[in-house]
């Protein structure tokens, strides 16, 4: 069976504290973490993931990417993501497909249920998501030889660049 999540960006965001920090700061990085995090739990789950933002007040048409494998559409202008999540639902839905949509919004929750797709409240998105933190911290310090490691000191940009790089950005 195939299997998608659909993420209320802007909703997840708002949801997870680290995130809603960030935004306050800087919004597009609020955003890309999102979406990097997004294509690890895509990895790990095999999920396929579309993440939806608003852009109800911005003037343009819909916009869709793809970033880190994962599935980006920004809203046209006076579409809300909610009526853009239960549209892909209503086009995705099949026999074969099992649709999710992660959102903290009650009222979408009952929408997208009402409309056959299963609910995953932003909270426990996260927790998911930090539980696959964790095991791939795991992971990768069981991979690494013990005894000779080797520490390169980067600056935090280049380091930032790297993880990009790494993540097909």
């Amino acid at each position: 069976m195939n299997e998608i999540l659909i993420v209320d960006g802007y909703n997840v965001i708002g949801a997870w504290n680290e995130l809603k920090e960030l935004r306050e700061k800087d919004f597009e990085s609020a955003r890309d973490l999102l979406i990097n995090k997004m294509a690890e739990y895509q990895a790990v789950t095999g999920y396929r993931v579309i993440i939806i933002f608003d852009a109800y007040l911005i003037p343009g048409k819909e916009t869709k990417t793809k970033q880190s494998t994962v599935e980006v559409i920004y809203t046209k202008k006076n579409e809300k993501a909610d009526q853009k999540i239960e549209g892909l639902i209503r086009k995705l839905q099949n026999v074969k497909t099992r649709i999710h949509v992660a959102t903290s919004d009650m009222a979408e929750q009952w929408a997208v249920f009402s409309q056959g797709a299963l609910r995953k409240p932003s909270r426990e998105l996260i927790e998911e998501i930090r539980k696959i933190d964790r095991q791939i911290g795991k992971t990768t310090m069981n991979d690494q030889p013990q005894g000779k490691r080797s520490v390169i000191q980067i600056d935090e940009e280049t380091r930032a660049k790297l993880e990009k790089m790494r993540r097909g950005f």
